[in-house]
């Protein structure tokens, strides 16, 4: 098979008219989402607040991996969230040299209240919609989802050795 016509190179082929809209259509639905605000922790702490949520007794290391940060820098962000108190430290039961993260109840309260002002955000914008639209939309992120689950690419997750600052 000739390499200029591969099934990969083919697919992108087909969607590049529809790609970029695609995209930025996303982009704006991802930004009213984070429209919402998230004081007192920044975006790198909040993204560690929800693989706690997740991930519930993982270590810094593990919490790096998923990150795809430095030790160093996920141990400030837990520093700052502990300070803030939505995580703790215990001591893990595996290994006495290791500490297991865990969400406080105030972390917890914080992710809830702060999913209920997302929700309630998009859906005053999906609630605009008519409801053939609102179909199509769901269908096309089912859709979306499932071609993410096919190729094997998690969102948020970068091959192992990429490793950045949080």
């Amino acid at each position: 098979m000739d390499a200029n016509h591969s099934p990969s190179r083919r697919r992108r082929h087909e969607t590049s008219p529809v790609g970029p809209e695609l995209i930025e259509l996303l982009e704006v639905l991802w930004e009213r989402g984070r429209e919402v605000s998230y004081p007192p922790v920044s975006a790198s702490q909040l993204r560690v607040l929800y693989s706690l949520d997740r991930e519930e007794g993982i270590n810094l290391r593990t919490l790096g991996e998923l990150l795809g940060s430095a030790p160093p820098s996920v141990s400030r962000l837990c520093d700052r969230l502990e300070a803030l108190g939505f995580v703790r430290r215990l001591p893990s039961q595996v290994s006495r040299r290791e500490l297991e993260l865990h969400l406080t109840g105030h972390g917890r309260a914080y992710l809830q209240e702060l999913r209920e002002r997302r929700d309630t955000s998009l859906l005053e914008v999906i609630a605009a919609m008519k409801p053939s639209a609102r179909s199509a939309l769901l269908a096309g992120l089912a859709g979306f989802r499932n071609a993410l689950d096919e190729t094997g690419h998690a969102p948020g997750v970068r091959p192992a050795g990429d490793a950045r600052t949080a």
